[in-house]
């Protein structure tokens, strides 16, 4: 490391909040929407900070303004932000992140997995949810999205969460011969979520 000074040493992500952060692109009809997320490493709890057709640089800065706000107290937990080198994010970016002493770790080039997190994430949702729907407008994404958010963060389990939800701890294990379980549709059906009703 003493002969690459330029190269930041990141470490091991052991229960903080670290986020990773990555834009990506949907089809709209006539259109193409970008949307700028955020996961926290160690939860797995997903931000989606905001949908624009035209990403700009100030437009990203406020989104980082606004994920500040969002954190609040637990900005302290907050270390490293991972992000690629993207046009979208400015230095600008970086300083409001460096304001709440947060370190920006840019991904190297062709290095998909640095920020691989983030990216399985987007995969997931296209497979799970934008693959198999006809986005109208952009408030018709941003509906859709907020709903897929709610579901990834207080339903859908997670195997690094030994299957628990990022906002939602395990519950006690129980015996299900004394419920009855109830599945509700969310997203127009696509994705089912389960309850169980006494």
């Amino acid at each position: 490391m003493a002969d690459r000074p330029g190269l930041v040493a990141v470490p091991a992500f052991s229960g903080r909040g670290d986020p990773g952060a990555a834009f990506f692109t949907v089809d709209l009809l006539g259109n193409q929407a970008h949307v700028l997320t955020v996961i926290e490493h160690a939860t797995r709890r997903i931000r989606i900070l905001g949908v624009t057709l035209h990403p700009t640089g100030e437009w990203a800065t406020q989104q980082a303004r606004n994920l500040l706000m969002d954190l609040g107290e637990q900005t302290h937990r907050v270390k490293f932000m991972i992000r690629d080198r993207g046009s979208n994010f400015t230095a600008a970016f970086d300083a409001v992140l460096a304001g709440a002493s947060i370190r920006t770790v840019l991904c190297t080039v062709r290095t998909p997995r640095m920020n691989a997190i983030a990216e399985r994430w987007i995969g997931g949702c296209r497979r799970e949810l934008l693959d198999r729907t006809l986005i109208w407008n952009q408030a018709h994404l941003r509906q859709i999205l907020r709903q897929y958010e709610t579901h990834h963060n207080q339903h859908r389990p997670h195997r690094f969460l030994h299957g628990a939800a990022p906002l939602k701890p395990l519950p006690e294990p129980i015996d299900l011969e004394q419920y009855c379980v109830r599945r509700q549709a969310r997203v127009g059906g696509l994705i089912n979520e389960y309850r169980l009703v006494a």
